[in-house]
């Protein structure tokens, strides 16, 4: 992949369906009255100036379509099926006597969505009910799922629900039919699993997972029996079913006086915890919308003088649509689309979709086609996507087209070829006639709710559906206070610049994937353009400067670096590296750009000049950790006599040796760029971290270890440091759906908790950090955080690792890390070995870094290495060679 693809498709997130500017942008022409360097950029220059006869020119996209690498062809993919299909929970609520009882829906109120702390809910169930095909007891998608709850009239009677019928052979049930509940142990993929059978003892389904984790302790421990009747029967035979049972035994005299009923009521006592848990969550078919709502009420109260009179209008008046129509139009705003026919849209909770799709398109939200006359070119090309193959083939055969193939694709094609204007009005009546009434998001509701999003979440990663992984308990994001200080965007200038950034960096995602190699470079010229035409706010939070054009645009540069070094055009990559250190002057990826731009001029044959951006990066503050050993290694390397008489001051760097071991396996494979394989010491295969663990354990010592590289550091910063990240400092929480402040990566994280910082780090020198680390571990289970990798490491692990380090060293890494975060976060040895001596308490750690024959050590790992030599660590490099026969 080109370097910055990856981080340019988290910054874009999503795309969007349309781009508003993509016209206006694509019609830029190419500048002819910049200065040379910028002419440079487009014309056919060779490297160091030379001669390029046989370069092909940057502006000739027929030139570059077999050299793009086949990652940049990988298309992500959208599915149709979206998170708001999840099973959602109905709103239990508490009668009188403090039992929970069931209620079928509860209405909501247009109150309660005016309130941003809805979304701070309680803590999630630990269970996530989704269904699946083999004979688990979890719901399906499409079933109403319910807590178990007391009946309010009989106080012996418990509501549930039969779910996953799919298991079934009984097709019709009955009101009042009897029931009971058995155990399931069989069923493989869920040992709590509890079936619903009929008095004949036939399977009816099973009761919703969460309940069945609850009730299958106390059924096997204490040999109880639930028996009771069908309360109603679903039309739908897909849908879950009403049921009420009851246990005799809990409800005899003597239950509440018999010697095991202490231990019994913890036990009951969580079930109604569950049940209490589930009293925030309103019914499946309302929460979305929901959800959608306080996006929008909160974005308008927060950020109203980023949008216009007319806009804000707009999106007021959502609320005021009918339930039905809100429900239809978040279910389709969240699939892939455009264009959808009406005669596919079926949702349970909308009861008239026509009449919705009409309310919608007559307040402006969606936009439909029903006649042939409103279809042109382009909505034709889209719509046609929406028909199936019999009815392309039926099409084309009615008009005697032939077509070169058999796939939709090409049928598409074969249709969209003959859409000229003789034919145009006819094939249009056809395309409508099959697929019926169509419609699609408007722009204009589409671009806005593209902002409220941005807006609400900050980044393109996140959108609705991260409310249905809080819900389901899937995500548990940490508790911090949000305290408002400058606005991000502090005017509607400075966002809609930001939103065409975003745009420019799709159309270049796009573009790469096409490859259409004019689009990639009009979209580099554009950003550096801009780039150079605007500057940082020198008075911003340094925490908002990722929400900037500028920022955005550099990362569309960085791409374009990468594209046109992978071309050898490597004159215009320094071009554009050049101007990129011009314009950032306080940012941690200057380390990154210089070395990129003395690499490139000692390709275009200018050592001397290298050299010179080698010792100039060294004396730049923001050139740090792997960047800076690169630069230094060059400069030893370049400054030879006669170019550099004087010896460095580090010339002592290669001299600093890093203790190295060599072990031999036999070898699997051991073919140039592809991960090596060998066959550890039980004869299974295994890859080199794997066998160098294995030795570690034997003969080189009797080490403990994992293959943990920066994971397991960066869990126990997280950890030893959690107070400190989610403490209460203005303006580095916007949003609810965090897990890090937004400072973190900038040089503020750790100036402005200075003094908190150092003091945590003085306990952990001190030997706290083991009970630091049990306190927080346990207190934030399963929340979070950036960096903490809870299913990857125990508990005994860390304990392990942090005491066999010792608290010194392990103060000196959570330092660095909270001072430079992002120069730091990666890179670490790939093990972590411990061993602990004969006393059991005191311990001793060693870090190792593991290489087949033919690797070598990076940059950033080399620096790492001496960092940890420098702080006391015990490291060592593993060399693992194949056996010779």
């Amino acid at each position: 992949m080109l370097t910055g693809r990856e981080s340019l498709l988290r910054l874009i997130g999503k795309r969007r369906r349309s781009l508003p500017n993509r016209h206006l942008l694509l019609s830029i022409p190419t500048p002819d009255s910049l200065n040379l360097e910028v002419d440079d950029l487009i014309s056919v220059a060779g490297d160091g100036g030379r001669s390029s006869e046989n370069q092909a020119p940057l502006d000739d996209p027929s030139k570059f379509s077999d050299d793009l690498s086949p990652s940049t062809r990988k298309k992500r993919r959208l599915t149709q099926t979206t998170l708001l299909q999840s099973s959602f929970w109905s709103v239990p609520k508490r009668s009188e006597n403090g039992l929970v009882i069931c209620t079928q829906q509860q209405p909501v109120l247009d109150s309660e969505v005016s309130e941003f702390n809805l979304v701070q809910r309680s803590e999630p169930s630990d269970s996530i009910c989704c269904k699946v095909d083999d004979g688990s007891c979890s719901p399906r998608n499409e079933e109403i799922l319910e807590t178990v709850t007391l009946d309010e009239t009989n106080g012996d009677a418990i509501h549930t629900f039969i779910v996953g019928r799919k298991f079934s052979d009984v097709l019709n049930l009955e009101v009042g039919g009897n029931i009971c509940l058995l155990r399931h142990h069989e069923n493989i993929k869920d040992r709590n699993a509890i079936k619903v059978v009929s008095a004949d003892s036939e399977l009816l389904g099973y009761i919703p997972k969460d309940i069945s984790q609850c009730l299958s302790p106390l059924i096997d421990e204490y040999d109880l029996n639930f028996e009771g009747t069908i309360t109603s029967v679903p039309k739908n035979s897909s849908e879950a079913v009403p049921i009420k049972v009851v246990c005799h035994k809990m409800t005899s005299d003597g239950w509440k006086e018999c010697e095991f009923y202490e231990d019994f009521k913890p036990i009951w006592d969580k079930v109604l915890q569950a049940v209490e848990h589930q009293m925030h969550f309103p019914h499946k078919t309302t929460r979305y919308q929901l959800n959608f709502n306080v996006v929008l009420q909160e974005v308008l109260r927060s950020c109203s003088h980023l949008l216009t009179a007319d806009e804000r209008a707009f999106l007021e008046s959502f609320p005021s649509l009918s339930k039905d129509s809100q429900r239809l139009f978040v279910r389709l705003y969240t699939r892939k689309g455009p264009w959808f026919r009406l005669s596919n849209i079926s949702y349970h909770e909308v009861s008239d979709s026509l009449q919705a799709l009409k309310d919608l398109t007559v307040r402006g939200f969606m936009s439909s086609v029903k006649d042939a006359d409103e279809l042109d070119f382009q909505k034709m090309k889209e719509i046609i996507e929406l028909l199936n193959v019999t009815e392309l083939r039926d099409i084309l055969s009615m008009n005697k087209v032939f077509s070169r193939g058999s796939r939709k694709r090409d049928l598409i094609n074969s249709l969209s070829s003959c859409y000229n204007d003789g034919t145009r009005i006819h094939l249009a009546t056809m395309i409508l006639e099959k697929t019926g009434l169509c419609a699609k998001i408007s722009s204009t509701a589409d671009s806005l709710i593209w902002r409220i999003e941005r807006l609400f979440f900050l980044n393109g990663e996140q959108d609705l559906s991260s409310f249905v992984l809080l819900d389901l308990g899937i995500i548990k994001y940490p508790s911090y206070k949000c305290i408002e200080s400058e606005q991000i965007f502090s005017n509607r200038t400075k966002l809609l610049a930001y939103e065409e950034a975003i745009e420019v960096a799709q159309l270049m995602d796009e573009s790469l994937d096409s490859e259409d190699s004019r689009t990639v470079l009009k979209c580099i010229m554009i950003s550096e353009t801009r780039i150079f035409s605007s500057s940082l706010d020198s008075a911003h939070h340094a925490a908002f400067n990722c929400f900037t054009a500028p920022w955005v645009y550099s990362k569309v540069v960085l791409l374009g670096v990468s594209f046109l070094e992978n071309h050898k055009r490597y004159n215009q990559a320094a071009y554009l590296l050049r101007r990129l250190l011009s314009c950032f002057n306080c940012d941690r990826r200057r380390g990154y750009w210089t070395v990129r731009l003395s690499t490139d001029l000692e390709h275009m044959g200018r050592p001397n000049e290298s050299l010179t951006i080698a010792e100039q990066g060294l004396l730049d503050p923001w050139v740090r950790a792997g960047s800076r050993i690169a630069l230094q290694r060059r400069i030893l390397r370049l400054a030879k006599p006669p170019r550099r008489w004087k010896t460095p001051t580090f010339a002592n760097l290669d001299e600093k040796k890093i203790p190295e071991v060599t072990i031999q396996g036999r070898s699997l494979n051991c073919e140039v760029g592809m991960k090596n394989r060998f066959y550890g010491e039980d004869g299974e295969q295994c890859g080199v971290e794997q066998l160098a663990l294995q030795y570690y354990s034997g003969e080189g010592g009797g080490w403990q270890g994992i293959h943990t590289e920066s994971s397991i550091w960066l869990t126990i910063f997280g950890l030893l440091m959690w107070d400190i990240l989610f403490s209460d400092v203005p303006g580095v929480f916007q949003t609810r759906f965090q897990t890090a402040p937004l400072d973190l990566e900038t040089e503020s994280f750790y100036l402005t908790r200075k003094e908190m910082i150092e003091s945590q780090l003085e306990k952990v020198a001190n030997g706290m950090a083991e009970e630091i680390l049990i306190i927080s571990y346990e207190t934030h289970r399963g929340t979070a955080c950036r960096g903490v990798a809870w299913e990857r490491f125990t508990l005994e692990e860390l304990r392990a690792a942090v005491a066999c380090v010792g608290g010194v060293c392990v103060a000196s890494l959570c330092r660095h890390l909270a001072q430079d975060y992002r120069s730091w976060c990666s890179g670490m040895p790939d093990l972590l070995l411990w061993r602990f001596k004969e006393n059991g308490y005191e311990g001793e750690a060693k870090l190792v870094e593991v290489k087949s024959e033919k690797d070598r050590l990076s940059e950033q790992q080399r620096a790492w290495l001496l960092l940890l030599m420098d702080s006391g660590f015990s490291v060592e490099i593993c060399k693992v060679r194949p056996l010779l026969v």
